[in-house]
């Protein structure tokens, strides 16, 4: 059964960072609840955007209790995955525990080259330890930077073992062709795009939304087309993704933010990321502001 409440403009928020080093939880759930205010349907809490594997499981867990007790559930899908399979049945517990809608789960990223077994096997293992909850887990297909991808093939045997608790798949490979390939799997599956681009079609029923980092800073523009399909909006937003090509996408959204909210603070990135020099995040912005006005 598709879980409704994860459907359209899903913004991958930026963790922000306070000058300890640590995740900022008051000026997350100051970010959280406008974007959810302000165009989008739900929130994907500390995926590749939110610098997830830059942070412990215990550090992980702690912004998730803070995003469960605050903001609404329903609308919040969470990123579980993790290199070791026990730390990632413990952040998939975590996550069903605290009542979160979805879990996110990249596959186990270091060992290039496995075999197909090894990533069902290990999505097995979290489908059973999590049995009990019936958490919805949802694919992270990210080959570019996992190395390890979710091939169609893959995902139709996950869907046959495992069966409704493989919930959809969350592509940021770029490949649209792929996307339709894996819709095309199970009408129960809810795939989202990583890209704006996909929202027009994704109103036609192909797809359930999308899931972007670009959403933090055009999220408006991602419901109009979403929700009302305008074809306008859909251009716009497609220009904003478009500036963050050729620069980290993290940095690049949390510097736009920083100059948009005149917070300072929400560029600060956690190592091995760094920070997008000021005057390359006041000209990003200047061209968001610009396309925003044409």
């Amino acid at each position: 059964m598709l879980n409704q409440s994860l459907r359209g403009v899903i913004a991958a928020i930026p963790t922000p960072i306070d000058a300890s080093g640590n995740a900022d939880i008051p000026a997350y759930l100051k970010l959280a609840r406008d974007l959810l205010d302000n165009g989008c349907d739900a929130l994907n809490v500390l995926g590749t955007t939110g610098e997830a594997t830059s942070f412990s499981v215990i550090e992980r867990t702690a912004v998730m209790e803070a995003v469960a007790a605050n903001l609404p559930r329903d609308r919040l899908m969470v990123g579980t995955g993790a290199a070791a399979v026990t730390d990632a049945i413990t952040l998939t517990r975590n996550a069903a525990e605290l009542g979160f809608a979805g879990a996110l789960l990249l596959p186990p990223f270091y060992y290039k080259n496995v075999p197909a077994e090894g990533v069902l096997e290990y999505l097995q293992l979290v489908a059973d330890a999590t049995a009990d909850s019936g958490i919805p887990l949802y694919l992270y297909n990210f080959p570019a930077m996992s190395g390890i991808a979710y091939t169609p093939e893959i995902i139709a045997e996950a869907v046959k073992r495992i069966g409704p608790r493989i919930a959809g798949v969350k592509d940021s490979s770029g490949d649209l062709p792929y996307c339709r390939t894996v819709a095309a799997i199970s009408s129960k599956l809810s795939v989202f795009p990583a890209t704006e681009a996909a929202l027009l079609e994704a109103r036609t029923g192909a797809f359930a939304g999308c899931i972007s980092a670009s959403a933090n800073v055009n999220a408006d523009l991602c419901a109009r087309a979403f929700h009302q399909g305008d074809t306008v909006a859909s251009e716009k937003a497609v220009a904003i993704r478009n500036l963050f090509g050729g620069i980290s996408i993290v940095s690049g959204v949390k510097a736009m933010l920083s100059v948009n909210r005149n917070d300072p603070g929400l560029a600060h990135m956690r190592p091995p990321l760094v920070e997008l020099p000021a005057a390359e995040a006041t000209e990003l912005a200047e061209q968001a502001a610009a396309i925003r006005a044409s």
